[in-house]
């Protein structure tokens, strides 16, 4: 019997569980709102889009309000430094667990540009649906669930059940 992959470097995922939960309750406590990644997203895109045309962005109804009279510049915001603090946190693991490699996560025969061209479109898609939402995976999972909103939950559960059918059509693609 092989071991588990917490037993080779990795996390049990029990152990992880229970830390991610105590960070969102800190999160909750400390900042008075949940964990989330689509806006330090929407507000990288504000300013990206203002370097290239900033009458347009001031005039969006949308990006607007991040350069509204007396706000802070887009990127000063928590949300920021926590998406940049999970990317560097997450780099600093797998150096330190010495398994950090550059690769492309695919089926044996399945083509590396296929898999990224696929992955670009579907972050495409998932960005756009973030913001008709008005939020990210994440948020709905961890702090929509933790909040016991009944839309996170029954949103998780559909994310859940579609991944599982869809699992069915593309299985061999990953053996």
């Amino acid at each position: 019997m092989s071991k588990p992959d917490y037993a080779q470097g990795y996390w049990n995922p029990f152990v992880a569980g229970i830390a991610l939960g105590l960070v969102l309750l800190l999160t909750f406590y400390i900042m008075g709102t949940g964990l989330g990644a689509s806006g330090a997203v929407a507000r990288t895109a504000a300013v990206t889009a203002h370097v290239v045309d900033s009458q347009a962005v001031e005039k969006n109804a949308y990006f607007k309000e991040f350069y509204k009279e007396g706000a802070n510049y887009p990127l000063v915001d928590w949300m920021v430094f926590e998406v940049i603090g999970v990317f560097f946190g997450g780099l600093i693991a797998v150096i330190t667990a010495k398994r950090f490699k550059i690769s492309v996560g695919k089926g044996a025969t399945f083509p590396a540009t296929y898999r990224l061209l696929l992955a670009f479109g579907g972050g495409i898609v998932g960005g756009i649906g973030t913001r008709f939402a008005m939020g990210c995976t994440s948020g709905q999972a961890l702090s929509g669930g933790a909040t016991m909103v009944l839309g996170s939950w029954v949103f998780m559960m559909t994310v859940f059940a579609t991944a599982f059918v869809a699992a069915y059509f593309v299985r061999k693609e990953w053996q």
